[in-house]
């Protein structure tokens, strides 16, 4: 066998080269890629776009061939000529082998081979040339011969066959910097979006771009931006708040001084005929001959020849194009079913509204018989025959269709559809054709699926630990309910809403509103609230709820008929009006998730998208188990605050509900509870009246916190006032205060306790009767800044059954200062340093002349300056000042 029987051609070089381009890639994977772009900018850059796409197959393949089999360098050289391109592919492995047998192809898995097999079935001409050292392969191809001036060309078509349009077309124009704002916007982009020109400019293109995205997957807009040439479809979202499907045609062009910027072209989805591109091989002068020699494979086989997308979103994307050009249709789709079969859901599309692009739900068993069921391949040729045999392309304007399944082992894993405006469009083989293609695909799909359906959960376990530690990290209700709003929008929802429940017998309260475009919750907010909120039902999944879409539809046009004098003018919400943009903004799908904590249904956590969006299934499921999570925060966060409600309701209970005037003396108390308020202090105060002319003060620190240092606090409190109010002096006080508190048994606790009788006298004298059990001793402040100890230590109180207790006299003279304080501030440390008595003397010493208060107050700044961290133990200070006699 020869080359010259093989098709090979030896032949050197004959036409005269225009142009040249040459690159070497190093011998690793990721080559290839960018070897396809090299060739696929170059020709493009040459304007010969009919010929790219042929180019690059045969590129991947042999540049393939080289750096991942051979494990060499590829150079790679594109000559251009009057009538084609050469491209050379050379490599530094000389096997002289051609695995090329006359009329047979290998497998199509098969790692070796295909490259040549390739270049036989697409290229002009091709060969290989062999030396020592340097194996290269080479094709030729050619352009297709056209009259002159003529670049593509369709038949005539009759007028009832040409494409339909609105009476007069915008195209609109607009130009994206290269940090991604729109700097141009003509007249017609004004005319289809309603945004003006300055309104636009300087604003991200994103920012009114509806571009289908998952996050993780696909390819955005901004990537789009940055690429040489991009056609396809997606959404922009008007000045009413309305998605309108565009087709557009992006072109990546250069300044003089070499500042790259984008022109986008972009007209209605369904005038996309106005700016697509002629499939190659259609073109025609007339309605008969053709304009170049058809293609000598079928479209599908090459798209499967050619090296796969990475990503599922754009193999999918390619599938549903290439299968609506494979059957000449006006669109197609593409469904991947459930993990239980029962549903399948769209996850690509061409040529239909953006409402039918991504993640709608369609059942699997739609009716009864085989052209009912997604199991089995069909063909309709007219659907107004046969209403909801293709839910999908309901008011579409689509009339024929041919679906065919995806399987995999047996086993239904999508399905691959193509349909056609015009009736009676498809035949038994055109279904035979597409399900050729659909079983060519089947498995690649399902791979890139179960790899993306890996990197989601990848995902949902990382965003669901973070959640976790964010919700852990806070018992405060408003923001739990905060944190669960943000970490759903925008990842999870375009807009959220939580609803609580108090209790059993209460209704669902619309508790927190977010929506990702911050101008829209004030709106969103007025529209639920307008609404009855969803039932609580505890089963546990996301359900559907139709009633925000249907009030915001019902809203927007009263408001449309207003504005058209058609209806009543009076605002009917009576407060924040339904725009066109919120209705826009919650007519997508809505599901409420039932917040579940202890079997109880504490509030419904709500997600929705805006008009015509659906969530995808993995998404709910992650939503799913947020929502377990965010429900049992929720309730924690409850507890909490019952809790800490209840102790700050007894730490209030056990302190005086206020002072009296004491005549004479300035009285100032400052309290200080440590921790979270989440748990009742030992530590308290009192002053009172005992009789005229006397009154009773009392500090103490009970020992530890809770309930059982409650209970003896409120016993010491109330006790005091009993006996002091009874007659008894100090000492009888106390001692019956021991005995009582020795009786609780094991619920008592020891308390230290400083109490006094204070006699205020009429010369501006006092005298104290004071006992100190086992507490701080007082403080007395001289005018002269001396400060003295105004009592003995003597025994705590709850520890021994017999106290022999006794009454100290003090005669406090105008302008001292008696300072009684918890061990919360003696105690105060930093490090291995303590405050102590004696730094509270210093500090005493320095408030010579000062008021109850402004003794209290320093003393309190000193403490707390004492020590960089929060205070440990409960503090309580009492002041008690007699004021200076001013003689006239």
């Amino acid at each position: 066998m020869t080359m010259g029987d093989l098709g090979v051609d030896t032949g050197t070089r004959s036409s005269v080269i225009t142009a040249r381009a040459a690159a070497s890639f190093e011998p690793v994977g990721r080559s290839v890629a960018t070897a396809r772009s090299f060739v696929r900018d170059t020709l493009q850059g040459w304007g010969y776009a009919d010929i790219v796409d042929d180019a690059v197959v045969l590129t991947s393949e042999l540049v393939t061939n080289a750096v991942v089999h051979a494990g060499t360098t590829a150079d790679v050289l594109c000559l251009r000529s009057e009538d084609g391109v050469r491209i050379e592919v050379g490599d530094r492995y000389p096997e002289r082998e051609i695995p090329l047998q006359p009329n047979r192809l290998s497998a199509p898995d098969r790692e070796g081979g295909r490259g040549l097999q390739l270049c036989a079935a697409l290229a002009t001409r091709w060969g290989v040339e062999y030396s020592p050292a340097h194996k290269q392969v080479w094709f030729q191809l050619e352009l297709p011969q056209r009259q002159v001036g003529t670049r593509t060309a369709g038949p005539a078509l009759a007028t009832e066959l040409l494409p339909l349009a609105d009476t007069q077309i915008h195209v609109a124009v607009l130009q994206v910097s290269r940090q991604g704002t729109i700097s141009a916007w003509n007249e017609d982009a004004e005319a289809l979006f309603g945004y003006s020109a300055e309104e636009v400019t300087g604003k991200p293109l994103t920012d009114f771009a509806a571009w289908p995205h998952t996050p993780g997957t696909s390819t955005g807009i901004a990537d789009a931006l940055q690429l040489s040439r991009w056609e396809g479809s997606y959404g922009i979202r008007g000045v009413d708040g309305r998605v309108m499907p565009v087709y557009a045609s992006h072109l990546r062009v250069r300044d003089a001084d070499g500042t790259p910027s984008t022109v986008c072209l972009l007209v209605r989805d369904d005038e996309r005929a106005v700016l697509q591109t002629p499939l190659r091989g259609q073109s025609q002068s007339d309605g008969s001959a053709p304009l170049s020699e058809p293609h000598p494979s079928d479209p599908f086989d090459a798209f499967i020849g050619s090296p796969a997308p990475d990503d599922l979103d754009g193999l999918l994307q390619r599938t549903v194009e290439r299968a609506r050009d494979m059957l000449d249709g006006d669109a197609a789709f593409l469904l991947l079913a459930t993990d239980d079969e029962t549903e399948l859901e769209v996850r690509a599309s061409t040529g239909l509204p953006s409402a039918r692009q991504r993640f709608a739900r369609v059942p699997v068993e739609a009716g009864t018989g085989r052209y009912g069921s997604a199991r089995m391949p069909a063909v309709h040729e007219d659907l107004t025959a046969v209403p909801g045999a293709a839910p999908l392309l309901n008011g579409t304007g689509m009339h024929s269709v041919v679906t065919v399944p995806l399987k995999v082992e047996g086993r239904l894993t999508g399905s691959l559809g193509v349909a056609a405006e015009a009736p009676s469009r498809y035949s038994n083989e055109e279904a035979l054709r597409l399900q050729f293609a659909a079983d060519r695909i089947a498995l690649a799909v399902e791979s890139a699926r179960l790899g993306e359906l890996e990197r989601l959960r990848r995902g949902s376990l990382s965003f669901l630990v973070e959640a976790s530690d964010l919700l852990a990290g806070t018992l405060d209700r408003d923001q739990t309910l905060a944190l669960m709003a943000q970490m759903t929008v925008p990842t999870l929802a375009t807009w959220c809403a939580v609803y609580t429940i108090a209790d059993q017998s209460s209704e669902p309260y619309l508790s927190f509103v977010l929506h990702e475009d911050e101008d829209r919750i004030d709106g969103l907010k007025a529209l639920l609230s307008r609404i009855d909120p969803p039932d609580p039902v505890p089963t546990p999944g996301a359900r559907v709820w139709a009633a925000p879409a249907e009030a915001a539809h019902q809203a927007a046009l009263r408001t449309s008929m207003r504005s058209l004098g058609l209806g009543e003018t009076t605002n009917l919400s009576g407060g924040i009006g339904t725009t066109l943009s919120t209705a826009s903004a919650v007519g997508g799908e809505t599901v409420v998730l039932p917040l579940v904590a202890r079997n109880r249904v504490i509030g419904m956590l709500t997600l929705g998208k805006p008009t015509d969006e659906h969530f995808r299934q993995e998404i709910l499921e992650l939503a799913e188990d947020l929502s377990r999570r965010a429900a049992l925060a929720l309730d924690n966060a409850r507890l909490y605050s019952e809790r800490m409600a209840i102790s700050q309701s007894l730490q209030r209970s056990l302190l005086p509900p206020g002072l009296p005037q004491v005549p004479g003396v300035e009285v100032e108390v400052i309290y200080r509870a440590a921790g979270e308020g989440n748990e009742v202090g030992g530590d308290f105060y009192d002053l009172f009246p005992i009789k005229d002319g006397a009154y009773g003060f009392a500090i103490g620190d009970v020992c530890g916190t809770g309930p059982e240092a409650a209970a003896v606090t409120g016993l010491a409190r109330h006790a005091l006032r009993l006996l002091a109010r009874e007659g008894f002096g100090g000492p009888a006080v106390l001692e019956r205060l021991n005995a009582a508190i020795l009786d609780e048994g094991a619920r008592s606790r020891f308390l230290t306790l400083l109490y006094g009788e204070l006699w205020p006298q009429e010369d501006g004298s006092a005298v104290l009767k004071v006992v100190c059990a086992g507490h701080p001793l007082p403080l007395r402040l001289r005018q002269d800044g001396t400060v003295e100890p105004a009592a003995e230590p003597q025994p705590l109180l709850g520890v021994m059954d017999d106290l022999e207790l006794y009454e100290q006299t003090v005669t406090l003279d105008p302008g001292d200062v008696l300072l009684c304080v918890t061990d919360g501030v003696t105690e105060r440390r930093e490090g291995t340093r303590m405050l102590g008595d004696d730094g509270l003397t210093d500090v005493l010493t320095t408030c010579t002349g000062l008021t109850a208060g402004a003794v209290a107050g320093r003393v309190m700044r000193a403490v707390e300056r004492f020590a960089a961290d929060a205070p440990s133990d409960d503090m309580a200070i009492l002041a008690m000042r007699l004021p200076e006699l001013h003689i006239d």
